[in-house]
Formats: structure tokens, C-alpha cells, sequence
């Protein structure tokens, strides 16, 4: 037998900008990969960003004399899809791109930017694109790494592949037309980070939350905000881009949602469905005394206080715990399970039993039922 190694290092660097007046045509971010002379671009939008921003978004092309054929996305994680994904890949292969300097810019949330990227992942074997998130969630959290894909066969992201942008398009005014609930779906991932890395962001979400809310995140408290949430999902997915450490801070409020989400698609965002998982994970972190009794209180003072409205009913533990067995799969054979020690801190779990999530379901039925009253 005879071996020969092959090995090749290949650098991942795209940025993530931050600009305003993103589609006036003085603004040259969309433009600012790729080639620009008789050029083309496949540009996908998300349907409400198009009833909002399709005029801009056209005449930004037509000015700058680019061919764009534009694709127009419906949105929501029921069109995560292998029907959806192959209808964009069809209408691209029927308008040809250069494979290096014309870059598909996905315009949109976050279901619409991780299907657009396993487009370009896949087409030619991977050809380059760039990011617009339009929704909070998107913002501050799908935007921000490099994981694309789809859901299938009843699965969430079940195909995929790693595929880093270009570059990422941050314009925080793209934010002012959405629905509340949608802010608040994103703002979920924001407190994720906050009670498992960042004290000082969970201090700053206590004390200007509700008003950044209010302001639809156009506020200069929600710049503070906006970009330490950035920064700290940037720290913890550059070291680990491709996932090879499986242990992930990150992944917090990421176990039990994700059954949440497979069987209430419908009727249930994916901010709420994390958020679930949160307190579940807040009050098992308290069964460990991993938790205090005042740093309980004050994550579901705060859930109360940013008018989270929640449906625990959804809370079934036999679901909860077929969901902690598909991940276990997911992170190769272990729970992994970050849990918060403190806010701030993390620790992780290998252990968690079924009593211990049915206790943690009764007793956040418990608070429910008692109105957001103070643990």
C-alpha cells in the first residue's frame, strides 16, 4: 500500500460593513466586489423587502449600468426549501454570471440568505455572493457566519455547507419596516448572546431594551447595542468557523428549540422558539446551581420587560427531549449543551435527563400562570 497527503490552506476573509442608505446610488457597498464595467448581477429579494425597496433597489442598478435579473424570494422558514433552492438555481443557471467577479447579492432575512448561499455555494461549485440582511434576525445572527443550507425531509438545515460571503451589507434603516414580533424574534438572539458571553450587553439590553424596541432600533443606544452584539457573535465564530469545535457558546437556546420549531413551523418564529429554550435552559442551569435565584429573576424580569408575549403550551417534554437526542446526533455523540453560569459565562452539559427538562417545563408553566410574576 502506498499513501500520498495532500493538504492546502485556504485563508476565509470576508468583512462586515456598516453603512446607511444602502440603495442610493451614491453608495458604491453593493458595488464594491466584484467588476463593475459590462457587468451582471443575480440579485434575489425577499418579497416584502421588494414591495419596500424594489424601485430603489432597480433604479440602483439601472444608474450604475449593471444587468441585473432580479429573483423575488416569498420569505419564511416554510420556503427554507429543496423546491425553493431549485427554482433559484434554475433561474440562474439561465442567466450566466463570471464564476469569480459577479457576485449574487441576496437581499433579505435569514432564511433567505442562508438558501441564497447554498446557491452560490453550489453553482459551479462555489461561486461568490454577498449578504443584506434585512431582518434583526439576519442582522446580528445569520448574517454574520458562513453556514448556508435548507431545511429537508422534516429537518431544519439538514442540507448545506459552509460558504463565507464576500462580504456583509449592514444597513440598520432596513430595520424601520418591520413588525414588532419580528423585532422582537431578533432581538431573542441578542439576549442569547448576552446571558451566555456578554454581562455587559445584558446590562445595556436591561436598561435601553424596550426603548431600542421602540425606536425600531434606529436610536443611538441601539447602535451600542447593534454593535456589541455583532462584535461578540464575530468573537465567537471566528475561531471556529467550520465548527470543528462542537462545543459552542453560541448554540445556547439552540437544543430544545430546535424540535420547537420542526413541529410548529407555522405558528412559531425562530427568535420565540429559542427564547423557550432560553428559560427552559435558564431554569435547569438553576436546578445545577449554575444559576442564582436573582440572576433567574432577572432573565425573566427582562423577558417580561421587552413584552415578550409566549406560548409555553407548546412545551411538550417528550418533544423537548426526542430534540436534545437529534442534536446530541448533530454535535457527534454528546449533548453539549451550553448552559449559562451566571450571565456572562457558559458552561456545558452532557447529563441533562428527562425530569429535569419535564421539571423545568412545569415550573415555567407555573410562571406563566402567574403572570411574569419575579421568581
Amino acid at each position: 500500500m502506498s499513501t500520498r497527503k495532500v493538504a492546502f490552506q485556504h485563508t476565509i476573509e470576508y468583512e462586515v460593513v456598516n453603512t446607511s442608505n444602502l440603495f442610493h446610488p451614491q453608495n458604491w457597498a453593493l458595488l464594491s466586489v466584484g467588476k463593475i464595467e459590462d457587468a451582471r448581477r443575480f440579485v434575489v429579494v425577499d418579497a416584502n423587502v421588494e414591495k419596500h425597496h424594489g424601485a430603489a433597489i432597480r433604479a440602483y442598478f439601472e444608474y450604475h449600468h449593471v444587468d441585473a435579473r432580479f429573483a423575488t424570494f416569498p420569505g419564511g422558514e416554510e420556503n427554507k426549501t429543496l423546491d425553493h433552492y431549485l427554482a433559484l438555481a434554475h433561474e440562474l443557471d439561465l442567466f450566466p454570471i463570471h464564476r469569480r467577479d459577479e457576485p449574487i447579492i441576496a437581499i433579505g432575512g435569514g432564511v433567505l440568505t442562508d438558501l441564497v448561499g447554498f446557491v452560490a455555494a453550489s453553482h459551479r461549485r462555489g461561486v461568490p455572493y454577498i449578504k443584506v440582511p434585512t431582518t434583526l434576525m439576519g442582522y446580528v445572527d445569520a448574517s454574520i457566519g458562513i453556514k448556508t443550507g435548507f431545511n429537508f425531509n422534516g429537518n431544519k438545515n439538514r442540507l448545506g455547507a459552509f460558504h463565507a460571503p464576500q462580504t456583509v451589507l449592514l444597513d440598520k434603516t432596513l430595520l424601520k419596516t418591520l413588525p414588532r414580533r419580528h423585532l422582537l424574534n431578533g432581538l431573542c438572539e441578542i439576549i442569547k448572546l448576552a446571558i451566555i458571553a456578554d454581562a455587559e450587553l445584558f446590562d445595556l439590553l436591561e436598561l435601553h431594551g424596550a426603548e431600542c424596541v421602540g425606536s425600531r432600533f434606529q436610536n443611538a443606544q441601539s447602535d451600542i447595542t447593534l454593535d456589541r452584539a455583532i462584535a461578540g457573535m464575530i468573537k465567537e465564530l471566528e475561531p471556529n468557523l467550520f465548527e470543528e469545535e462542537l462545543a459552542r457558546k453560541v448554540d445556547f437556546g439552540h437544543t430544545f428549540s430546535y424540535g420547537l420549531e420542526t413541529r410548529h413551523e407555522a405558528n412559531l418564529l425562530h427568535g420565540e422558539a429559542v427564547l423557550l429554550d432560553i428559560l427552559l435552559s435558564t431554569l435547569i442551569a438553576r436546578g445545577r446551581n449554575l444559576m442564582t435565584d436573582d440572576e433567574t429573576s432577572r432573565v425573566f424580569r427582562l423577558t417580561r420587560e421587552l413584552g415578550f408575549a409566549i406560548d409555553a403550551s407548546v412545551l411538550d417534554p417528550s418533544l423537548l427531549c426526542a430534540s436534545l437526542t437529534e442534536r446530541t446526533y448533530h454535535r457527534n455523540g454528546l449533548q453539549r449543551v451550553p448552559m449559562p453560569r451566571g450571565i456572562g459565562d457558559c458552561a456545558f452539559l452532557n447529563d441533562i435527563h428527562a425530569a429535569e427538562i419535564e421539571s423545568a417545563v412545569k415550573t415555567l408553566e407555573d410562571w406563566m400562570a402567574k403572570e411574569y410574576e419575579v421568581l
